[in-house]
């Protein structure tokens, strides 16, 4: 196969800052001294709740999550109850040595919404970086949350989380992409054999961009360099190798940097 996509399922929070605006007669007052110690309050919280996160120190865990907490999970489901959710962390995300997984909150996305006679609303993305086996750290996944933060006699702790949108994700992501003429990305385009894979298709889609067709995996291959490509989906490159006539001779994958199949062409 070409690559299996890491998709882990991990069971996420998450809080950034806190601003909170009061609007009288149309205009927004500044906020007042109280809202500025809340603020201060809830960034600290922030900060000692992802540093027992990020550290699997799981019995901190218990100060800043409600009894009753209920946490919502696209691909989990339903967990129900302090308890079960300290248990499901311990064996999912924590529960493996060769494992690490670290959580980081997507700049400028974080936003709160106050909650009337309760507490507060907190919305945003993230994104989850993996450590595996001794090996460099790198982005795996992202996915959005909202958090209701409960205050009870000045006490602030989550009551209800959701987290939803995950999607993998890699350093690819993040590339920015060459600008390559059409005519020198089509030579690429044709039949192609691997050992693991079979038979996989290279064509030129209707928008000008390269896509790699196994099975039926489909994926946009977009410009590093002009013989060089990247999936935005995964750590995965697919480097095209020519001969001193430039002609195509076959195309190879490499994950996080391994080579892990080579194709030759054969049309």
């Amino acid at each position: 196969m070409l690559s299996k996509l890491l998709r882990p399922t991990f069971f996420f929070f998450s809080i950034l800052f806190l601003t909170n605006t009061t609007q009288l007669n149309g205009q927004y007052s500044k906020p007042s001294e109280a809202d500025v110690a809340i603020r201060k309050m809830l960034l600290a919280l922030d900060s000692d709740f992802w540093e027992t996160y990020n550290n699997c120190n799981i019995d901190d865990f218990r100060a800043y999550l409600t009894k009753d907490l209920e946490f919502y999970h696209d691909k989990g489901g339903l967990t129900v109850g302090l308890e079960e959710m300290l248990a499901l962390i311990k064996e999912g995300v924590c529960g493996n040595a060769n494992s690490h997984l670290r959580r980081e909150a997507v700049e400028g996305t974080v936003q709160l919404f106050p909650l009337n006679n309760y507490g507060a609303i907190l919305t945003g993305e993230h994104l989850f970086y993996l450590t595996e086996n001794g090996q460099p750290e790198r982005v795996v996944e992202k996915a959005k949350f909202t958090h209701i933060w409960r205050e009870t006699n000045g006490q602030w702790k989550m009551a209800r989380v959701v987290s939803y949108d995950h999607q993998p994700v890699s350093e690819n992501s993040f590339k920015t992409q060459l600008l390559v003429p059409v005519e020198k990305i089509s030579r690429f385009v044709g039949q192609y054999e691997a050992p693991n894979t079979g038979s996989v298709n290279i064509m030129l889609g209707e928008d000008k961009v390269l896509q790699l067709k196994a099975g039926k995996m489909q994926s946009k291959l977009h410009p590093e360099t002009e013989t060089l490509f990247f999936m935005k989906e995964a750590p995965i490159t697919i480097e095209f190798i020519t001969d001193e006539n430039e002609t195509v001779l076959k195309f190879v994958v490499r994950e996080n940097g391994n080579i892990v199949e080579e194709a030759k062409r054969v049309k």
